[in-house]
């Protein structure tokens, strides 16, 4: 039985964070220029009224769902981040999103990234918004580095904006990678030569 089958005339109630979790997963599959309509209804079982009435447009759904997302991420985040030390920060940061990027039961890779590739003209505003998010991840990294730096908790000269940066860049390769079929121990490999790098800086 969809969730869209009728009850007395009146499109059946269904579950609003369950069909925005699937289509997460259409969008993060297939990107916003590439997901269809049908493509959404199917795996939202609902039809195409349904989505409409409930969620405004194709537009609005996928921000929705990329909301939700990114609520998630960034409490990840912070919790990674949430560290006694900047170096113990970056590693939980970049091990947990080793981790989340290569979890089971979901698409691999990042819906940030993944979604919006390759966007038309007219829908740069995916493109905008999915920007908007992951500076909002890099906004938290620099202020927990900048907080290191006040505290001396980073090497004199470091540009806490610009490691920042480093640490976003290589969580974002690292999405690419997985979503061309990286595993979990080749990210964890990388983060294990980064931390490396970053030990020596401190000496």
């Amino acid at each position: 039985m969809s969730a869209e089958q009728q009850t007395t005339g009146r499109p059946r109630a269904f579950d609003e964070q369950a069909v925005l979790h699937r289509a997460a997963e259409v969008f993060w599959r297939h990107g916003y220029d590439g997901t269809s309509l049908r493509a959404l209804t199917d795996a939202m079982g609902i039809n195409r009224p349904s989505l409409y009435a409930t969620f405004g447009s194709k537009e609005q759904l996928f921000k929705r769902a990329f909301d939700r997302y990114h609520d998630t991420q960034v409490a990840t985040a912070r919790a990674a981040l949430d560290q006694p030390s900047a170096f113990a920060s970056i590693e939980a940061f970049l091990r947990s999103s080793a981790d989340g990027l290569t979890a089971d039961g979901k698409p691999a890779g990042c819906f940030s990234i993944q979604g919006g590739l390759a966007c038309s003209p007219e829908n740069a505003r995916i493109s905008e918004a999915l920007a908007a998010g992951r500076a909002a991840t890099e906004a938290a990294l620099r202020e927990r580095l900048s907080r290191a730096a006040a505290e001396g908790d980073l090497p004199a000269g470091v540009d806490p904006a610009a490691l920042a940066r480093f640490v976003m860049a290589l969580s974002e390769g690292h999405a690419v990678h997985a979503g061309a079929g990286a595993s979990r121990a080749d990210l964890h490999a990388s983060v294990d030569i980064a931390m490396r790098v970053l030990a020596r800086s401190e000496q």
